[in-house]
């Protein structure tokens, strides 16, 4: 038997234990469902074969944030089911002066008044080929693959609620807006004011990265992140002839290294890491240059005013003499902060959960990971929430990403009653 028919069979049979399971989770609340609740979790059990499909589909095409030619395989992809739905859509290219691809924006108009808006992106952190560590396969209760959980998932939890919107015809909304990026795994530069935008004209926005793979929760805090960039000027030389004649960039740049790796300590909530590093053009000459990137993590914007005070007190001793250093000390995305619009509707979403005895928590402290969803609440006086994705964990991995497959029904479930009751009770929410 071939590998990839094997692939199939395994989905094959997942796909029927999911569609024939005799008992679905939500079959035991304790109250029997309202008739939109038992037509929307029939709906959710449909889906989710059909889910793990589109998680194939997607995982098959590589998208780094710099592959152009890959992120345009998986827009088309993402629009193809687009027109299938019978959904208008615009192809909108970003905003920065840098060459980012162009994301997807789909507008749909209800009868109602609430404006909502669902976020995604399309791009991975993984480069061309990567994808044979990471074929997609069924294994234990987790669906592996590249990039499945950071975000194919959040994509294919997107296109099948509007799927059951529309199988259901719920459209108690005014305006439901899907924005799918194609640059968040870079800072989103091409694409943030859009989504900036978005928050500012929304009353809710819905960001679909992952939950976790212990427990199912609503994320209302994320990280600020920001990016060290110090670079090393030393004296090339020969590095057998006369290698007392050169300075070395990369002596100088591994003492500058090992003497901030403790900056993680500096406030709780900081995690700082260097993880890009450079030195030298060819083997025989003593580095006249030298470059790291640090990724930095905090609570709150304001701790890297003093991140970037120790780091520039610590490079100021030198180990080599007559190399000289600089920092390009860059601020990105701003954390998500809980705010009580944002809790209301995870108390809302909490509740629809309730009836199907799901489990789902509500996370008010940010765990390092920074998402699109802080652009979003940039200018917002509305609701953002976080982490609609499936749950999952292995994101950035080169070999272990995974979405659980048992969280797929609930989260359809879930996120189409929210958008429905959120749109029924307006936008002031309590649940």
């Amino acid at each position: 038997m071939s590998r990839k028919f094997y692939g199939r069979a395994l989905l094959a049979a997942a796909c029927l234990v999911l569609a024939s399971a005799a008992i679905p989770r939500w079959s035991l609340a304790k109250e029997p469902l309202d008739p939109q609740a038992a037509q929307i979790a029939a709906l959710a059990a449909q889906q989710a074969p059909a889910l793990l499909r589109t998680l194939e589909a997607l995982v098959a095409i590589e998208s780094g944030s710099k592959d152009l030619e890959g992120l345009a395989k998986i827009r088309a992809a993402i629009c193809a089911r687009l027109e299938a739905l019978g959904i208008a859509y615009q192809i909108v290219p970003g905003a920065s002066p840098v060459a980012t691809a162009p994301m997807i924006l789909a507008k749909l108009t209800g009868r109602g008044s609430a404006r909502i808006a669902l976020i995604a992106h399309m791009d991975t952190v993984y480069q061309k080929g990567d994808s044979r560590k990471q074929p997609f396969r069924l294994s234990d209760g987790k669906a592996y693959g590249l990039g499945i959980q950071d975000d194919r998932a959040g994509i294919a939890v997107i296109l099948h609620t509007l799927e059951m919107l529309k199988a259901a015809q719920v459209d108690s909304y005014g305006e439901l807006t899907v924005m799918i990026n194609a640059d968040e795994e870079i800072g989103s530069p091409g694409s943030r004011e859009t989504i900036m935008a978005l928050g500012e004209s929304h009353d809710l926005v819905i960001s679909f990265e992952s939950s976790g793979s212990r427990s199912d929760y609503v994320r209302l805090a994320t990280s600020s992140i920001a990016r060290a960039d110090l670079i090393v000027k030393g004296r090339a030389s020969h590095s057998g002839a006369n290698p007392e004649g050169g300075r070395n960039a990369l002596y100088e740049l591994a003492h500058q290294v090992l003497q901030t790796r403790d900056l993680t300590d500096i406030r709780p909530g900081v995690k700082f890491n260097w993880t890009l590093a450079q030195a030298g053009t060819v083997a025989n000459m003593i580095p006249p240059e030298a470059r790291a990137t640090a990724d930095i993590r905090a609570n709150k914007a304001s701790d890297f005013d003093l991140i970037e005070a120790a780091l520039r007190e610590r490079i100021s001793k030198t180990l080599v003499p007559e190399t000289s250093i600089r920092l390009d000390f860059v601020r990105g995305r701003p954390p998500l902060v809980p705010n009580q619009k944002g809790l209301d509707v995870a108390r809302l979403a909490q509740t629809i959960a309730a009836e199907i005895q799901w489990p789902l928590g509500i996370l008010e402290t940010p765990t390092g990971g920074g998402t699109d969803a802080a652009y979003a609440q940039a200018r917002s006086t509305g609701a953002v929430i976080e982490s609609f994705g499936l749950q999952g964990a292995g994101g950035h991995s080169d070999d272990a990403e995974y979405i659980l497959v048992d969280s797929i029904r609930p989260r359809l479930f879930i996120t189409t009653m929210l958008i429905s009751r959120y749109s029924q009770q307006g936008t002031a929410v309590k649940p």
